[in-house]
């Protein structure tokens, strides 16, 4: 969409123009001009055009039209105004003053002063209030994009996506939650903050890299989970770092208090024979919970290195690969959720290098919800130092990704934008972006002292109550007069609830039990000394041999090949016939026509792997006259596989990460990634 900034400086003869244009024909202008011009009411004789062709007061409006123009023209200003730099204003810090932007949409900006509050304007026709009072329209400007949530969004070209969401946050932000979902969030960030009292109560001193000051994270998650349920999401796949972990996997994921604190016990019992041990604050998890509405969803915390973002592109490739093959590539029905701190998401490459796989064909999962935990600092690191960008999230206008800047410390809030952003999700199947402005209670562990580094910062973290005592003292002042007491009831139930577990673990370890798909490569037969002896039988017999070549050496009567690569098959035609031989490149598409008739599937990408860095596989063929593709491979007779090939960007990291993530899912494929000659094997 058109940026609508210059109009403040536009005549009203301009405008005139243009809704002289709209007259003629509505589709002459912008959709957004379209909606103004409709705004007003023109069509049922509030405001006409005079014979000259200029704007004329009907017989029922006895007012100065020039003065009526120019300000139902400022105040449809406004309203642009707070659409688009709303964010910029929104008082999402709970910490520290936010710093001025320069966004110049405060009233007087645009020629209002305190006498015209009361003054009512058709604009407000823009927002669903019809004909009201300026109080009104700036009171629900502010509710719904200057309040403790700022949405950018104005950036997209896809008016069907502005539209959707400014009809979603203009209805729903404003208005208020039910009890029922208020009791439920009080009781998720209920969880979150009591968990982490009783691990540093009963562990002081150990790392677990806690969510203290982000807690509202729980409420968050549990919210997308609930509303990606109700939306035909059957699984949800989550990458996150430490930060936070270890309530995620209890309060989220549904991994037992007892497995967390054996972990920090030092009693459970791993197995190693599946790879090394890890810290706990890395392992990852899967599980099948039941939503706030009674609905069932698979969950799965991919494991995570000790490198920032790495699993990004880990957790979409687990996630294509779970669409190919268990959803029939229905891409509403799996979710990725990657959950970010501020300073990586805005400092690690593979962070776009993810992004810009977001609508590739080869990489394409139906769109990923990014959730930031920004508690503005990156170990010691002050967001200032950490970025170039207003946001840490600035990345997200490549893909024209709305973001939701949201205050941590208004759980109501956040759970609101999780809720509308997950349904964006799944209308448009694209990425879409939740920044929560929070703050980290203690250092970068537990045994850091943040002083160092952020003196006054710490003074004011340390005086600030935490997200659970903000939410208690929000609830009480705005008509729920039971919260306190029912606060009460949730800690002590929630803390007695966690000693009887850990009391248990310390009298009986738990052993370590498998899950999926870690079942999966363990069923799978490892190789053995005598291997080495007597290699495995692995021809194929004579038959299948010549049915594999004669169809991967053919093509439709309809499809007309490159005259070179035509003669390219021909002459191996003609070596496999005269002298029973194969070249390399024939070789290698044979050995995956074997798996595919075993019932295995190929995958394999990579910069240039359609056709091969040196002109050699021509994997996939294309008709000289019409472009279409002929995938040789998936033509041979009898095959239950799937051979897929796809080139892919200019990446390294990430692409290797995604098929990494592939093949991690999907332990009866092949996965191949093919290092392209010249850019990347010579690295």
């Amino acid at each position: 969409m058109k940026d609508f900034s210059y109009i403040t400086n536009s005549s009203p003869a301009f405008i005139e123009n243009l809704y002289r244009e709209f007259l003629k024909d509505p589709a002459n202008v912008d959709p957004e001009m379209k909606k103004f011009f409709e705004g007003f009411d023109f069509a049922m004789g509030q405001m006409n055009v005079g014979s000259n062709g200029s704007l004329a007061a009907s017989s029922e409006t006895p007012v100065a039209v020039d003065a009526d123009w120019f300000k139902e023209l400022q105040v449809y200003r406004l309203i642009l105004g707070y659409r688009n730099k709303g964010h910029l204003i929104a008082k999402t810090n709970p910490i520290r003053t936010r710093k001025d932007r320069g966004a110049n949409i405060e009233m007087s900006f645009y020629g209002f002063s305190e006498a015209d509050l009361d003054k009512e304007f058709y604009a407000g026709k823009l927002l669903g209030l019809g004909h009201t009072s300026l109080r009104n329209i700036l009171q629900h400007l502010e509710s719904c994009y200057a309040s403790h949530i700022g949405i950018e969004f104005k950036y997209i070209s896809n008016q069907k996506k502005i539209d959707w969401l400014t009809n979603a946050i203009e209805k729903e932000i404003p208005q208020p939650l039910p009890l029922e979902k208020k009791k439920r969030i009080l009781d998720k960030v209920s969880q979150g903050v009591i968990f982490e009292k009783f691990l540093h109560t009963k562990y002081v001193g150990q790392k677990r890299f806690s969510l203290e000051g982000g807690e509202t994270t729980i409420a968050a998650l549990d919210a997308i989970i609930n509303t990606a349920a109700n939306n035909d999401v059957h699984e949800v796949v989550i990458g996150m770092a430490h930060r936070g972990r270890l309530n995620v996997l209890a309060n989220i994921m549904g991994k037992t208090y007892e497995q967390i604190f054996s972990e920090f016990e030092g009693t459970a019992k791993m197995d190693q024979t599946m790879g090394s041990g890890d810290v706990k604050y890395h392992l990852g998890f899967g599980s099948e919970v039941i939503t706030a509405d009674n609905k069932s969803i698979h969950l799965k915390l991919m494991p995570n290195p000790s490198h920032l973002e790495a699993v990004d592109p880990v957790v979409v490739g687990f996630a294509r690969a779970k669409a190919d093959v268990m959803y029939h590539s229905n891409f509403d029905q799996i979710l990725p959720i990657l959950i970010h701190g501020d300073a990586s998401v805005a400092g690690q490459g593979i962070v776009y290098e993810v992004l810009q796989m977001s609508y590739l064909k080869g990489y394409y999962t139906g769109g990923t919800i990014h959730f930031v935990i920004n508690n503005q600092i990156g170990f010691t690191t002050d967001f200032d130092d950490a970025r170039s960008s207003d946001y840490c999230t600035s990345l997200a206008s490549a893909i024209q990704a709305p973001v939701f800047h949201v205050n941590g410390d208004d759980p109501e809030a956040v759970v609101k934008c999780v809720e509308i952003a997950t349904r964006f999700r799944q209308e448009f199947n694209s990425d879409v972006f939740i920044d929560m402005v929070c703050y980290r209670r203690h250092g970068h562990n537990e045994g850091d002292d943040p002083k160092f580094t952020q003196p006054h910062l710490y003074e004011l973290i340390g005086k600030h109550p935490n997200p659970r005592e903000v939410y208690i003292d929000f609830l009480l002042n705005n008509g729920e007069p039971d919260a306190q007491q029912l606060a009460k009831e949730m800690e002590k139930k929630f803390w007695s609830d966690l000693q009887e577990r850990l009391d248990e673990v310390k009298q009986k370890p738990l052993p370590y039990h498998y899950q999926q798909p870690e079942l999966w490569w363990k069923s799978l037969r490892h190789a053995t000394a005598n291997d080495f002896e007597q290699s495995p039988v692995t021809a194929v017999s004579e038959s299948d041999f010549r049915k594999m070549f004669n169809s991967i050496m053919a093509w439709p009567e309809d499809f007309k090949p490159l005259r070179k690569v035509e003669k390219i098959l021909t002459d191996k035609i003609r070596l496999f016939e005269t002298e029973q031989k194969i070249d390399w490149a024939t070789g290698e598409l044979m050995a995956y026509g074997s798996l595919l008739l075993e019932g295995k599937d190929v995958r394999m990408s990579g910069q240039d792997v359609r056709r091969g860095t040196f002109s050699h596989r021509h994997a996939i063929l294309r008709d000289e006259n019409t472009d279409k593709p002929y995938n040789r491979l998936n033509h041979i007779p009898d095959i239950s596989g799937k051979f897929r090939v796809y080139n892919s960007l200019l990446s390294e990291y990430g692409v290797l990460g995604f098929e990494y993530g592939y093949a991690y899912a999907n332990p009866n494929a092949l996965v191949l990634w093919e290092a392209q000659f010249g850019d990347f094997a010579n690295g």
